[in-house]
């Protein structure tokens, strides 16, 4: 698993990718898609990084719109997934070890997660962390509306009130700053 060093694989791909990119990618890739991406991004992640990000002559707010399907890091170990978009339904589903920032995601987000630390920095639908065991999520609600959506059975949540916390969450929303920046050579 350490083999490779971070980033010495960077693969840059432009348009919409179909299901499961990045099924079980290794440390070292990363994935870039400047498009959108179909169901099962990141199933089985095991180190590789995926970025997602709508083209530079996008008409449209990333924030407000889908950039990947449904069932994204299912069963994911370790790894980083960046979104500049949504994500459908069952988000990180039994994720246990991957982290993501994503700007919102459909029903049963985190579903039988048991490791991995994950930021959403939109809206979340109803069925929110069903049979979440274990890891981190972190939730922008300023509606106030996660109480509603969220499946209390196995969660305990509370404001962030805690500098450790507070850390750990601007660095992972200043990675995929970082991520989403970072330029590679383009073909001419």
């Amino acid at each position: 698993m350490d083999g490779l060093p971070e980033d010495r694989l960077w693969v840059t791909l432009e348009g919409s990718a179909g299901q499961s990119l990045g099924a079980w990618g290794v440390k070292g890739l990363t994935l870039e898609v400047i498009g959108d991406a179909n169901d099962y991004v990141g199933k089985g992640l095991s180190g590789a990084t995926v970025i997602l990000r709508p083209p530079s002559v996008a008409r449209f707010e990333s924030d407000e719109n889908t950039i990947i399907g449904n069932t994204v890091l299912y069963g994911a170990t370790s790894g980083k997934l960046f979104a500049a978009g949504q994500a459908g339904e069952r988000f990180a589903v039994r994720n246990s070890g991957a982290s993501a920032v994503v700007e919102g995601c459909g029903s049963n987000g985190c579903e039988y997660m048991t490791g991995g630390t994950i930021v959403i920095l939109g809206e979340i639908a109803e069925n929110f962390g069903a049979g979440m065991t274990g890891g981190m999520a972190y939730v922008y609600d300023p509606e106030g509306r996660f109480d509603l959506m969220v499946n209390p059975d196995s969660l305990v949540w509370q404001p962030i009130s805690n500098p450790h916390w507070e850390a750990q969450l601007r660095n992972m929303i200043e990675g995929m700053s970082i991520a989403q920046a970072r330029s590679t050579p383009r073909r001419s």
